[in-house]
C-alpha cells in the first residue's frame, strides 16, 4: 500500500507518493486548482493509479501552533477528500516544509525558474517523508 502526501494551497496542490514499502516519498505532480469537483476527481484518479491506501495532508499552522485561515481551509478540504476518495486522511504539521523544500532545491543547484515549477510537489514530498519517518520511529 502506498501513501499519498498533499500540500494544499489556494492555487495548486503538490502531490507526492511513497514507495510500496512506505520508506521514501517522491514528488509526482502539481495540480493547478480548477474547482473542488475537478481537483477531487484528479486526486481520485492519482490515488487509484498509484494504489494509495492512506492520504497525508499537510496542515499549515502558525509558528505558535494555532490554526489560521489557511489551516481552516485545509481542515474543510480534509472532510471533502475523505468523502471523495473513501480513504483515511491523516494530518501532518507542515510548518516550514516549503522552506525545507526550497533549501533542498537550492543545494541541488536547481534554477529559480525550475524551482518555481516543482516547489509544491517537493513540499508535498517533505510533508510525506516527515510522516513516514515518524511512523518508522514509532515501529522501532
Amino acid at each position: 500500500m502506498r501513501t499519498m502526501g498533499l500540500d494544499v494551497g489556494d492555487k495548486t496542490i503538490g502531490v507526492a507518493v511513497s514507495d510500496p514499502l512506505g520508506l521514501t516519498a517522491q514528488g509526482i505532480t502539481t495540480i493547478k486548482r480548477a474547482g473542488e469537483a475537478e481537483d477531487l476527481a484528479e486526486l481520485r484518479q492519482l490515488a487509484e493509479s498509484y494504489q494509495v491506501g492512506l492520504v497525508v495532508l499537510g496542515l499549515p499552522r502558525n509558528m505558535n501552533g494555532t490554526i489560521g485561515p489557511q489551516g481552516e481551509k485545509v481542515l474543510a478540504f480534509k472532510a471533502q477528500l475523505e468523502a471523495a476518495l473513501g480513504l483515511p486522511v491523516e494530518l501532518q504539521d507542515e510548518r516550514l516544509t516549503t522552506v525545507a523544500a526550497e533549501k533542498l532545491l537550492i543545494s541541488a543547484d536547481v534554477s529559480r525558474a525550475r524551482r518555481k515549477k516543482v516547489i509544491d510537489k517537493m513540499a508535498a514530498a517533505v510533508i510525506l517523508q516527515c510522516y513516514l519517518d515518524q511512523c518508522s520511529r514509532k515501529n522501532i
